[in-house]
């Protein structure tokens, strides 16, 4: 469990970052070459292998575009914190099994569904009589398996787990996710909140705190992985 924090908010990322690379370890696996998309993706950067490991950074890319890079190309592929938001996922888990080399890995992690589940019903009662799309929609984890072998991941495999961060104020939230990229990216805008809706957003928010006055927010991360089958079909 996380409280209000002074620095930059990266605490998301942070974990994410941990459980790949945790995941790496246990696999044993050292990729020679990697790719790192996502806006997390600069974690890899500071990779805890001892050899000389080559990484292309792609985090100015978010799948939606084809990616500059040649396929058959890369041992690891790993989007973090990126996923979530792209509008054709399956394309997008196409494009990263397709830069593997045959048997190559491919994971990815993001915020799922479960998540906000408090600042959602804050921002409902803000606007109780014209509720307006200020969040974009988050993925089920349920839905994922379906997905992968859709996009033809070979051993898919589907892992979330939550973590809880403590607030004192809807402002705070607001900018932990912004500084993690997690604001709303929806293509068409929302009218402004106004003032008045802010406050009832404000004030919904803390209805929900804790006997100290904090409120637990719970984020789910989502962490596929996968391989390009070494097969040709």
């Amino acid at each position: 469990m996380l409280a209000d924090r002074g620095e930059p908010a990266w605490f998301l990322i942070e974990a994410m970052a941990d459980d790949l690379f945790d995941r790496l370890g246990f696999l044993r696996l050292q990729p020679a070459r990697i790719l790192a998309e996502g806006f997390g993706a600069s974690v890899f950067c500071e990779s805890p292998w001892e050899h000389d490991a080559c990484f292309d950074g792609g985090w100015q890319h978010d799948f939606d575009d084809p990616l500059p890079y040649t396929s058959a190309t890369y041992d690891l592929a790993a989007s973090v914190n990126s996923l979530g938001t792209v509008n054709d996922l399956v394309g997008a888990l196409i494009q990263m099994r397709e830069l593997l080399v045959p048997g190559g890995l491919a994971m990815a992690s993001f915020v799922g569904g479960q998540s906000l589940g408090k600042l959602r019903r804050a921002m409902f009662e803000a606007e109780p009589d014209r509720a307006a799309p200020r969040m974009h929609p988050m993925i089920d984890p349920r839905s994922c398996p379906e997905l992968l072998g859709r996009a033809g991941w070979a051993d898919p495999v589907v892992d979330s787990y939550t973590l809880t961060a403590r607030y004192s104020s809807l402002d705070r939230l607001v900018q932990d996710l912004r500084e993690q990229a997690l604001g709303n990216v929806l293509a068409t805008a929302a009218p402004p909140l106004g003032r008045s809706g802010l406050e009832r957003a404000r004030a919904a928010f803390l209805a929900q705190a804790d006997a100290d006055g904090k409120v637990s927010e719970t984020f789910e991360i989502i962490t596929l992985t996968g391989r390009r089958s070494t097969i040709s079909l």
